[in-house]
């Protein structure tokens, strides 16, 4: 037989056996006998060298050393998911579902796995990358620890789409952990502290055949792409299943939201007999044409919510409280715990949010304090021991003046929060409102990292984000664990931030309250930062979701006149203080306060295109019909309550193709 041919058999036979061992359950021939076929591939890829292929089942065993994981950008964003803890949440969220789509809404419920978040990319049935969640637009490229994965399948098969992206948990089940934290006991090392903590860590090893070792598995919940040939949620689960992928099949397809209380409750009850752990819920609307109508928000999609489980509570002694000091002032209280086992961490800090929390539950030194570990990645205290209280316990007086500056502090009316209003001099104001600047989703400084913020600072190098423009490499190098070519990399950043988009450069200026959205909605409306500076507190509530918290920040800092010095400084060092002219050739104001609503199936652009469109038009896109809808846009399929209510109110109703006319 053709050796091309043997080899090409094996690898599928290794692949049958893999899929029926590590996905099904279901081992047909020995574990001796995979061995056995598995090191004759081996033999025979190792005398043919040029018929290798990188997703042979022989490439599980690892070997590849990665000394820097890459940067990727996501193709399809990886949202967060919003959080309940009641029955009452998910009936508040199921009204606002009803309100923006038409007809009856199912639900896939699915298990909250308590892992590390995945993005699989497939190109022609080959798994193509893998890339960590990161900040949710891009990721840490770790391909080669994840094709050591078993329950990762290499090469699908069946009906697949061309490319497409899958999202799933990379965990460590129970008895895997339990057992390398025996031979790590019997090495006399320390033993890992949880499971979800150790399989993200694994991910992130140089050396691959480390990751081998370990009995991690993936279990996968959303397929993503264009041109799926999918309708809904539950199918998509079948179809991964069929295309080789491991998804447990305890989701559960729900017709109604007392349905939903049914798997919740349930599993609420047995989550402790899975081989593996979980935090809560997930629960989506179904329907992918509903999906893709609710959208998403900033941060999370608006047709899935995560029901957590209640939180693991413990109690523990309050050994002191300490105030922390933000990037914008805030001053935070924190408790100083005596060292408690926590939902599978050790415990010794959690917050006490404020001075009114502490009031409140009459938080004091050395009483006992209940802590609990729900939504939150940091714990928090809830609540008092009284019985256990000294006889001797002294009131909690919360300080007056900032631990890091000695600076009064202020409580601004209406607010639960103290500030330091030291912004120029206070130690982590100044450090933490340049690592803000330099961050991810702001400037995105290549070769500079918080830590080297804090040295530039310490050394008297910077002051404010404004004097990184003025660094040379002779500067930098002296600093400790600065090579030469670091020093170049860091000032090559620097450079090259110039470039970065107006909308991000106001969004790293770190003004309060003026996050990514918000930075974006000014930019597009002023255009300019002097233009912004220029806008009165009237002129800026005018503009769409710009209420008055945020529009007495933006003037506030428009009137420091330090901040305007570092704007001027920021323009002559050529950063970008206005929106590119190309992009405002592109965009018009045709749709100028027009509110527009937009529902069904469209033929010859994406409803992410249409919504887009009617921005980068000037228009807003409207999530509900109401009075102050100007128009609605509609698709195919759209639920005839739509239509009904905007005849209703006499709100017109144009088609795909009236309303590109409109733009064009």
């Amino acid at each position: 037989m053709d050796i091309s041919k043997t080899i090409e058999k094996l690898r599928a036979d290794l692949r049958v056996h893999n899929h029926n061992y590590y996905i099904l359950d279901a081992p047909t021939i020995s574990d001796f006998e995979f061995d056995m076929k598995l090191k004759e591939l081996q033999k025979l890829e190792a005398e043919n060298p040029e018929l290798f292929d990188s997703n042979s089942p022989t490439q599980r065993v690892g070997g590849g050393i990665t000394k820097n994981f890459e940067t990727v950008v996501h193709d399809y964003r990886m949202y967060s998911l919003d959080n309940s803890y009641s029955q009452e949440d998910l009936r508040d969220w199921e009204a606002r579902i009803h309100k923006m789509v038409d007809g009856n809404v199912a639900y896939t419920c699915e298990l909250k796995y308590d892992g590390a978040s995945m993005s699989l990319t497939y190109e022609n049935g080959q798994l193509l990358r893998a890339v960590t969640r990161g900040d949710g637009v891009q990721g840490d490229d770790v391909t080669t620890n994840i094709r050591t994965i078993k329950s990762i399948p290499l090469k699908l098969k069946g009906d697949f789409p061309e490319r497409f992206d899958i999202r799933g948990e990379i965990i460590l089940p129970i008895e895997g952990f339990n057992q390398i934290n025996k031979e790590r006991l019997a090495q006399g090392e320390e033993p890992y502290r949880n499971p979800r903590n150790t399989a993200s860590g694994s991910l992130k090893l140089q050396d691959s055949s480390e990751v081998a070792k370990r009995p991690l598995e993936c279990l996968l919940y959303g397929v993503t792409g264009n041109n799926l040939g999918i309708e809904s949620q539950y199918d998509s689960l079948s179809k991964a299943r069929e295309w080789g992928f491991k998804v447990p099949k305890v989701a559960k397809l729900c017709q109604s939201m007392d349905e939903v209380f049914e798997f919740i409750d349930h599993w609420d009850t047995h989550r402790h007999e899975l081989p593996y752990e979980i935090d809560g819920v997930v629960i989506k609307v179904n329907s992918l044409n509903q999906q893709e109508e609710l959208g998403y928000t900033a941060k999370a999609p608006r047709w899935a919510m995560a029901y957590k489980f209640k939180a693991e509570q413990v109690s523990t002694k309050l050994n002191s409280i300490t105030y922390q000091v933000g990037r914008t002032g805030v001053i935070t209280p924190v408790a100083n715990l005596e060292p408690v086992a926590l939902a599978g961490t050790v415990v010794k800090r959690a917050s006490l949010h404020n001075a009114d929390q502490i009031a409140k539950l009459d938080i004091r030194v050395n009483d006992t304090v209940f802590v609990e570990k729900g939504g939150e990645i940091i714990p928090k205290v809830i609540g008092v021991d009284m019985v256990k209280r000294p006889l001797d316990s002294v009131e909690t007086r919360y300080i007056t003046h900032c631990p890091e500056c000695g600076t009064e502090l202020i409580r601004p009316e209406g607010e639960a929060k103290h500030y330091c209003p030291n912004e120029a001099s206070c130690p982590p104001q100044v450090v933490g409102r340049i690592q803000h600047f330099i961050s991810r989703k702001a400037m995105d400084i290549e070769g500079l990292g918080g830590e080297t913020v804090a040295l530039l600072v310490k050394e008297g190098l910077i002051s404010n984000y404004s004097d990184l423009y003025e660094l040379t490499e002779a500067q930098v190098i002296p600093l400790e664990r600065m090579a030469e070519k670091s020093a170049q990399n860091l000032i090559a950043g620097i450079e090259l931030s110039k470039s970065i988009s107006f909308e991000r450069v106001l969004y790293a200026l770190g003004i309060r309250y003026v996050g990514e959205t918000v930075a974006k909605k000014l930019a597009r409306h002023y255009k300019s930062i002097d233009a912004l500076s220029g806008a009165n507190f009237i002129d800026l509530t005018s503009v769409d979701d710009i209420g008055e918290r945020i529009a007495a920040s933006v003037v506030e800092f428009f009137s420091l006149p330090d901040n305007i010095e570092l704007i001027n400084r920021l323009k002559l060092f050529g950063l970008q203080m206005a929106v590119n002219e190309e992009d405002v050739q592109l965009q018009s104001e045709i749709l100028k306060g027009q509110t527009i609503v937009v529902s069904g199936v469209f033929e010859s652009i994406t409803r992410n295109d249409l919504k887009k469109l009617i921005e980068d038009n000037g228009g807003k896109v409207g999530s509900s019909i109401s009075s102050k809808t100007s128009y609605l846009v509609a698709g195919a399929n759209m639920g005839p309550s739509k239509r009904q209510k905007a005849e209703k109110l006499g709100i017109p109703i144009r088609s795909e193709e009236e309303f590109l006319l409109i733009i064009k």
